[in-house]
């Protein structure tokens, strides 16, 4: 009940970024948002919004480094170099920065981030929350797990503005095509991890099965592959507006002449700094739940405050397309909804991941 509810938000989410980059010409998220919320809540968006990488981007790590630890199935030492620090620090020197320093990702078309953003992105507790709740507080506590594993609402206007049909009815048949097929995905794995070990199956479901199984070794291999492609999508978005914050401090201060942060050096120092801090906290941090408990309280912003501000605003609400008085008046109740929604997932995922570090 609770995944169907969400899609309902998910999808409509999605349509409003759409028609709300339209309006507002601009090609990011945050771009939007500045534009028509203002400067300060242009200003709160970027900081969720790099907050929100940044954690989505150790959630990646930390989901790889779990996969690679599970194959290591003897019982006898091991090497130093089958150690997960080095085996991690490897892989993203050698891997993961080559693939996220370029300026741009073209290996990543408008559909594939779509889709794949959500597709790929792991399911965490999403099996026992979903199908044996221990209470009604449960229920509550699965949102912020769908808004980490639906969550592709950071890169919506960046693609639709990257689409060559860039018409709201196409983007809107775009969105509900991608959200209905992650949610059989993730229906169907869920399932079969439940109907497969009962009570027993862990949160993650590749790590239920045994690490000696060549079937499931291909699959940790290939889940680490899609892992590894859709990370310097997330460290693009996030590197994008720490070069868009650089500049307009810059601006303000006088001194945008003397750095520019779209010169090579910047965006490869960015990105280092981005790729070793991102693998120190997962090499560190004990639990993902805690991560993924953070990120959807964040991602909250971006799939339900965010887009229901946006049709709190006159400009939107009084365009060409809404104007009877029905119209308008559902679209402000829904509106007011998102952001209540939107609040409450965000409150609650937050106030219960600081609890359970207490």
């Amino acid at each position: 009940m609770g995944l169907l509810v969400s899609l309902v938000f998910l999808i409509t989410g999605l349509v409003i970024l759409g028609y709300a980059a339209s309006v507002s010409g601009q090609s990011t998220y945050q771009g939007v948002v500045r534009v028509l919320c203002g400067p300060a809540i242009g200003k709160l968006c970027e900081i969720c919004f790099i907050v929100d990488m940044f954690m989505i981007s150790v959630a990646f790590l930390k989901v790889v480094g779990d996969q690679m630890e599970k194959c290591n199935v003897s019982t006898v030492p091991q090497p130093w170099y089958t150690d997960q620090r080095f085996t991690m620090s490897i892989l993203c020197v050698f891997i993961i920065f080559p693939l996220s320093a370029p300026r741009e990702i073209i290996v990543c078309s408008a559909p594939l981030m779509l889709a794949g953003v959500s597709v790929f992105l792991f399911i965490k507790h999403l099996v026992s929350s979903i199908y044996r709740p221990s209470s009604w507080l449960a229920v509550f506590n699965v949102f912020p797990t769908i808004c980490f594993g639906f969550q592709c609402h950071e890169a919506s206007v960046s693609i639709y503005c990257s689409m060559y049909n860039q018409n709201l009815s196409h983007w809107t048949i775009v969105s509900v095509a991608s959200m209905l097929a992650c949610c059989l995905i993730y229906s169907l794995t869920g399932l079969y991890g439940f109907l497969t070990f009962g009570d027993n199956v862990s949160a993650d479901v590749l790590m239920s099965y045994p690490g000696s199984d060549i079937t499931v070794i291909v699959a940790r291999f290939l889940f680490g592959v899609s892992i590894v492609t859709v990370y310097p999508i997330t460290l693009l978005l996030g590197r994008s507006v720490i070069q868009d914050f650089w500049l307009s401090c810059s601006n303000v201060w006088g001194c945008g002449e003397c750095v520019d942060p779209s010169e090579t050096w910047v965006r490869v120092l960015l990105t280092g700094l981005w790729v070793a801090t991102t693998l120190l906290l997962a090499l560190f941090v004990p639990d993902i739940g805690e991560v993924i408990k953070v990120i959807g309280g964040i991602s909250a912003f971006f799939i339900f405050i965010f887009p229901g501000e946006h049709l709190l605003l006159q400009r939107l609400w009084l365009s060409s397309c809404f104007t009877s008085k029905d119209s308008r008046s559902s679209l402000i109740f829904w509106g007011v909804v998102s952001i209540l929604v939107g609040a409450f997932i965000f409150g609650q995922s937050t106030s219960s991941a600081i609890l359970d570090l207490l």
